[in-house]
């Protein structure tokens, strides 16, 4: 399912940036060159996108995205601008071979000044839209394009509180800055894992962040419960990295909840998408309970019993707790990882 979904998404991409070199044919060439337009359109986006998902290296662009903003842009175009000028040239051999265009194929290699504006402002626009993007998260940005939640919406959500154990004593003693950049790597570790599984970083507050799915996505295939605990074997797997980098291996609590809430829009000059509901407070407060119980993980039994739990993880009851804000004293259970470290 997520090749398939992998595959529609590579096709949309390309289909986007076909369209780019037909809206440049049209604008530019009167549309007398089509196909030509089209093939160099794909050969000059393609991989700029490419790059943008990680390519070659992603030690290279967890430190392109440490740097300072005006920086970080002169680094992506760039970056940007040698790729659209590689991509150009096989975009010409591909179109000298297929002769689409007249004349001595050398000279179809050296990239027009119109080109060269066209693609400069084309892949700035896009980086700008990427980093907003990245700043306001895929579906805060997706939702706020396309107004779905102008209006509030009923949904039921599932949502996983995680956040750093004593993190206060860390910034004790290494000082602010220092558990910032942990917090800031430990972010960036969590963020590929939480896509895999289906999932969004909807807020990061101080040492913690709040995960969402619909209620759907996180119970197929326990979605939720695989993203918790395919972070705590990252985690587990870099210990060394962890220890020498930081100084610190994170330990994580973690608490899963599901229910009714209501979604919309709040703010003017700064909009977001927000939940309202007991859902998303006991979900809070969970995570508090695990403190008290001494468990890394808890989830509630509303949720538990909606999936089957992946074969490595068991499940401990831990009774029933009164929780701040239900009238009825909720259940809960403590998951544990059978082989923690070892998953794939």
């Amino acid at each position: 399912m997520r090749i398939l979904q992998a595959a529609l998404y590579w096709v949309m991409i390309g289909a986007v940036i076909v369209a780019m070199g037909i809206v440049y044919d049209v604008l530019f060439l009167e549309g007398g060159e089509l196909m030509a337009s089209s093939i160099f359109a794909l050969f000059c986006g393609m991989p700029i996108l490419i790059f943008r998902r990680g390519f070659p290296s992603r030690r290279f662009h967890a430190w392109l995205r440490s740097r300072p903003t005006p920086l970080y842009y002169a680094i992506s175009l760039a970056v940007a601008f040698l790729l659209v000028n590689l991509g150009y040239s096989v975009g010409a051999m591909v179109v000298h071979w297929l002769g689409l265009l007249e004349g001595e194929w050398w000279m179809l290699h050296l990239l027009p000044a119109d080109i060269f504006f066209y693609s400069l402002g084309g892949s700035g626009l896009v980086l700008f839209l990427l980093h907003v993007r990245e700043l306001l998260g895929r579906r805060v940005f997706i939702s706020l394009l396309t107004g779905r939640y102008r209006n509030p919406v009923e949904e039921e959500r599932v949502f996983l509180f995680i956040d750093l154990v004593d993190s206060v004593s860390f910034a004790e003693a290494r000082g602010d800055a220092e558990t910032l950049r942990l917090l800031g790597a430990l972010y960036a570790m969590m963020d590929p894992h939480v896509r895999r599984h289906g999932g969004a970083v909807d807020d990061y507050i101080g040492d913690a962040a709040m995960i969402t799915w619909p209620l759907q996505k996180g119970l197929k295939r326990a979605a939720c419960i695989n993203c918790v605990f395919d972070i705590l074997a990252d985690i587990a797997r870099h210990e060394a990295r962890w220890q020498r980098v930081h100084g610190r291996v994170p330990r994580l609590r973690a608490a899963l909840h599901a229910g009714p809430v209501v979604t919309g829009e709040v703010g003017l000059d700064h909009r977001k998408i927000t939940y309202f509901g007991n859902t998303v407070n006991i979900a809070a407060r969970l995570e508090g309970l695990a403190k008290e119980l001494d468990q890394q993980v808890v989830i509630s039994a509303d949720l538990r019993e909606r999936m089957v739990l992946p074969k490595d993880i068991r499940a401990i009851d831990l009774g029933t707790h009164a929780v701040k804000g239900r009238a009825q004293p909720i259940r809960l259970f403590g998951l544990h990882s059978l082989a923690p470290g070892r998953r794939s």
